[in-house]
């Protein structure tokens, strides 16, 4: 299963943080990049940095206009999911996104401020974890985790130079040269 997000109207003087906590959790929870329909070159170096240091191959593609990388991704078979509170409730599209995703890889955009309409129309499901006002950051790991059924929980990291050995109680964190 190959999954990218697509973070939409990243506004770099507000929105560095929320971004790069976009990233780290597609990153974490087994997304393979993040296009940022942006210039901020520094949410990209911190991304790159978590992720030389805690492994994976994930990357970070900025300065790209949505509509060309949603057209592109679509030309080539992949599947667009747009995530909104305005959306069809995940639980109710999940099985169906599920099975596509064994065929085709999935673009899941999320936004920042105002999306605009076109996101709508181009996205082949607009799905929402709640039809509440909520966080990016909560619909991008609740969507994540839903697709792939607690499987990227347990994932490996190649290339780790830090690794967390996980225990009830306390911290330990292994180190590779």
């Amino acid at each position: 299963m190959e999954i990218v997000v697509l973070r939409l109207g990243h506004r770099p003087e507000r929105d560095k943080r929320i971004t790069t906590h976009v990233g780290l959790v597609a990153r974490a929870l087994g997304a393979r990049g993040m296009i940022l329909a942006s210039e901020d070159k520094g949410v990209a170096r911190s991304i790159k940095e978590v992720t030389k240091r805690w492994g994976g191959d994930f990357f970070v593609q900025t300065e790209t206009k949505w509509r060309e990388e949603v057209k592109k991704w679509k030309r080539k078979g992949g599947k667009v999911c747009h995530l909104t509170m305005y959306g069809e409730n995940i639980l109710d599209a999940i099985d169906e996104i599920r099975k596509e995703a064994k065929k085709a890889r999935i673009m899941v955009v999320v936004g920042a401020e105002k999306v605009p309409y076109d996101v709508f129309e181009v996205a082949d499901w607009n799905i929402a974890v709640s039809n509440q006002p909520h966080s990016e950051i909560a619909a991008l790991a609740l969507f994540l985790d839903y697709l792939q059924q607690g499987k990227e929980l347990k994932n490996k990291f190649e290339h780790a130079r830090l690794e967390i050995v996980p225990k009830r109680r306390g911290k330990k964190v292994m180190i590779s040269e």
